[in-house]
């Protein structure tokens, strides 16, 4: 750190993205990427004349993209908002809303929060998970903050259930309720049902994992049309070219393509599933996750042995060191035969484990 860096941050802990080494070959099972491409039509639309193109600004209303993402979810296109990652919506909604109030999120789930609040100087309560990693609703009836749950949670995988997010909704009728769907098109139920029922409800979504698009950096934000504007009002004040031209291209295409998303989310749940079920079978804990990942504990080894050995046969798992999780791993779901290179690796170091 330099003598010029500005005393408020001096503490600051920035987020710690996966590894991306470059001394290998890796399995990698460690950013909660897709193990398939995208849509052929991202290809299709991204031709030479839109190459050509980029010496233009992108469009900063970004029309098409709104309509397409409008449309599929029966929404109005002022009830949309896209960014460069669903982590800028997130961060927009920390500067817009818990400035004054505060925000309330679980001690253990996305790493970004905790950054997001030490940033920008927002009050912020880590709540604890039970013992079985869930969350307990009860926690997060306190009225006057604002509250964050990614839903699946991450690095559990653990869904709440509607009701249960509901009973959040009415607790605080006047603060936002952000629930951060990054991995809910694998298995879990969305908020976006609720939207018009709840002018204080904002979901955040990404095309990073179930459309197959994390290298082109395209989240979106629904929610009623004040919250929008909200949110719009700190982008323009931001950056209002904050999408380029090829991503808002290759997202509408993606968006649009429903056959091809299906069949991917298919996939990697059935994927998801049989690894469950085979991990079990050799002695593996692990939550009951319905994203697109494992939060998997091997019997009589720590979570940090089993991740270092795993990187030396050539396979890269999320492992956090930190109270309460230590001994899990983080695993991505990749494709079948990744899948397979994994189970047969960890079945090995069980069986070191055992001599």
């Amino acid at each position: 750190m330099s003598r010029f860096m500005d005393v408020r941050y001096a503490s600051l802990e920035p987020y710690t993205p996966g590894e991306q080494p470059r001394d290998r070959k890796y399995i990698k099972l460690n950013t909660n990427e897709s193990p398939y491409p995208p849509s052929p039509r991202v290809a299709e639309t991204i031709n030479a004349g839109e190459i050509d193109d980029l010496r233009l600004y992108s469009d900063p209303t970004a029309r098409d993209l709104y309509g397409a993402i409008a449309r599929y979810y029966g929404l109005q296109p002022s009830q949309v908002i896209a960014g460069n990652g669903s982590d800028e919506i997130l961060a927009f909604a920390f500067l817009a809303f818990c400035g004054q109030k505060g925000v309330a999120f679980p001690a253990v789930s996305y790493g970004f929060y905790p950054v997001f609040a030490e940033l920008f100087g927002v009050k912020a309560r880590a709540v604890p998970l039970k013992k079985d990693f869930s969350i307990d609703v009860g926690d997060y009836l306190l009225s006057g903050e604002n509250v964050v749950i990614a839903n699946p949670n991450a690095p559990t995988g653990i869904a709440l259930p509607l009701n249960d997010i509901e009973r959040i909704l009415q607790a605080h009728p006047n603060d936002v309720v952000l629930i951060d769907e990054a991995y809910v098109d694998f298995g879990a139920q969305s908020a976006i049902s609720l939207i018009d029922g709840y002018d204080n409800l904002l979901v955040v979504q990404t095309f990073s994992k179930s459309r197959s698009l994390a290298g082109g950096r395209i989240g979106f934000g629904l929610a009623q049309q004040g919250i929008i504007q909200d949110l719009m009002a700190v982008r323009y004040s931001f950056n209002p070219y904050n999408l380029g031209r090829l991503p808002l291209l290759a997202a509408r295409a993606a968006m649009e393509d429903r056959e091809y998303f299906d069949g991917c989310r298919g996939k990697v749940i059935a994927t998801r599933e049989r690894t469950k079920r085979e991990l079990r079978q050799i002695g593996c804990d692990m939550t009951e996750s319905l994203a697109n990942f494992l939060f998997v504990k091997l019997p009589n080894v720590s979570g940090e042995y089993a991740y270092n050995r795993l990187k030396e046969m050539g396979i890269l798992v999320r492992w956090f060191n930190r109270d309460g999780i230590r001994d899990y791993l983080r695993i991505t779901i990749g494709a079948d035969a990744e899948m397979d290179a994994l189970i047969r690796a960890i079945h090995t170091i069980i069986e070191e484990a055992e001599k």
